[in-house]
């Protein structure tokens, strides 16, 4: 088994803009990076994640922890820390970082041996950027006690800033993410008629992202007049209202779409509810463009929405999408996931990807949505699987 790796020189260009995160690094105070998310790790190295760990990351009696090492300014002493059973994957594709190890075994011993990194390479160790959300405890300590005179530091605004603005590969995948998810929605809904549970139509709808090549991450679904959104034995049935929520995963990329789906024909008043929520959509959509403010589309979003019937019932929400749900840009306080909206006061710029959703819990006729997955264009917005957005009639391919 290849255990480690040495090398004196890159052999690949550097996948990321390292000016950037040279200038995001001096900016935070930070001299020498540490990143060890997935996904961070993923867009460092521009590498598939590990494939034994991509879902899995307990082992024995310790955790799988990679781990990516770049002082600031010195590309060329850069280093990756990854588990032996990496190594021969990445024999197949080799990374761009001048060193690699693949010793690390647990996390306690993965963060010492990048300690060992930052020490040989001579590069200033003041200041250490680690992701305080995404290093174990007993990792952190380890590495507070390899590099006892080093100040350790948050650095996942730095990450996010880095990655806040896609590249065209980017921005394809999640393309290409949002329109397979929207594909597999529509085929469930017109492959399943009544009577189907909603159990039924979760697994239903978990082989058909993976049948077109995704990774499955979840389902929220509702059905009838309720508004719960897990899979259950209840089952949909003539008249009723379907609301599927999906987020696929493609090559780290993830598509999060929402789309509705009756039993029969839609009445007048499903016509409305379903009108209602597309006209906030659509004055969201319109204010996105490269060089307006992040406020700016919640503000159209709320003025539309004030003028609803439904507005008691009805809620809108607008975050980043990516390599990770909720990142950049950030645009409200207000949202479920808790941050503070530093993109509502600045331009928006051409490559950023937005999720713009509209939900309407509605008293009698239940769960109604539409959420699309947006990117900002120099003189625009693109919408990525822009389809399926009025009422899907379920069953239609039955039989």
């Amino acid at each position: 088994m290849q255990e480690n790796v040495s090398r004196p020189t890159q052999t690949r260009a550097i996948p990321f803009d390292a000016a950037k995160l040279d200038r995001l690094m001096e900016q935070a105070g930070i001299d020498v990076l540490v990143a060890t998310s997935k996904h961070n790790v993923q867009y460092l190295l521009d590498a598939e994640r590990a494939i034994f760990f991509d879902y899995m990351d307990a082992l024995g009696i310790s955790r799988y922890l990679p781990v990516f090492i770049y002082p600031k300014g010195a590309p060329a002493k850069a280093g990756y820390i990854g588990n032996p059973l990496e190594a021969h994957q990445r024999a197949v594709v080799p990374l761009w970082v001048p060193e690699v190890q693949y010793k690390g075994m647990g996390s306690v011993d993965a963060i010492r041996r990048a300690a060992e990194l930052i020490k040989k390479s001579g590069a200033p160790m003041q200041r250490i950027g680690v992701e305080m959300a995404f290093l174990p405890m007993d990792a952190g300590k380890a590495l507070a006690d390899a590099l006892p005179g080093s100040e350790i530091k948050d650095a996942l605004f730095v990450l996010e800033r880095l990655r806040a603005v896609k590249s065209p590969a980017e921005l394809a995948k999640l393309k290409k993410a949002s329109e397979l998810v929207t594909q597999s929605m529509l085929d469930v809904v017109a492959k399943h008629g009544p009577g189907t549970t909603k159990r039924e139509l979760f697994e239903a709808l978990r082989v058909a992202e993976v049948e077109r090549g995704l990774t499955f991450e979840y389902c929220l679904l509702a059905c009838g007049n309720s508004h719960n959104r897990a899979p259950s034995p209840q089952r949909w049935e003539n008249g009723e209202v379907l609301s599927l929520d999906s987020g696929g995963n493609y090559h780290g990329y993830i598509g999060d779409l929402a789309r509705m789906a009756v039993l029969g024909e839609p009445d007048r008043e499903l016509k409305d509810l379903l009108a209602e929520i597309e006209a906030v959509q659509q004055a969201a959509f319109a204010a996105v463009k490269a060089g307006v403010l992040g406020a700016d589309i919640y503000a159209a979003a709320e003025q539309r929405l004030a003028q609803t019937g439904q507005r008691d019932h009805t809620e809108f929400l607008a975050h980043g999408m990516g390599l990770v749900s909720h990142e950049a840009p950030r645009l409200t306080t207000t949202g479920p996931v808790p941050y503070d909206d530093y993109d509502a006061h600045r331009p928006l710029e051409a490559g950023m990807v937005v999720s713009i959703e509209t939900t309407m819990k509605h008293p009698k006729r239940g769960f109604i949505k539409l959420e699309d997955t947006v990117a900002v264009t120099r003189n625009g917005y693109e919408i990525f699987g822009d389809n399926g957005r009025g009422w899907n009639l379920g069953g239609t391919a039955a039989g």
